[in-house]
């Protein structure tokens, strides 16, 4: 996630779907601190040092599209969210993000350079 001019803290990943019949939350993560701008990374399976709370609760499923996005504490901004689905899974390196009106796989360097823009 890159977080452009302000802060987050934390980020929700959802089941994108009336078809998830129990919670469509199936991820959560709080930042141990606001995270002002710059690159903001994270594993979404294992614990990760600075992050707390559930992580996922879920395995993801291929059945389902998810979204991931950023959001602060008093709901003052959030970062646009991406959709995927694990068929979607993508190399390291690679940071899928939604830009203009579809989602665009590109290099961490040309994310870093770019999506702020």
């Amino acid at each position: 996630m890159l977080v452009c001019g302000h802060h987050i803290d934390g980020a929700t990943l959802y089941i994108d779907s009336e078809e998830a019949v129990m919670e469509r939350k199936v991820g959560k993560w709080i930042a141990d601190r606001p995270l002002g701008p710059g690159l903001v990374t994270w594993p979404l399976e294992t614990p990760a040092a600075g992050w707390g709370g559930k992580g996922l609760s879920a395995p993801l499923l291929g059945r389902f599209t998810y979204v991931l996005y950023g959001w602060t504490k008093d709901n003052s901004w959030s970062a646009v969210g991406v959709s995927f689905n694990v068929r979607d899974r993508i190399p390291p390196g690679q940071v899928r993000y939604e830009k203009e009106d579809s989602a665009v796989t590109v290099s961490l360097e040309e994310f870093e350079a770019t999506a702020c823009r």
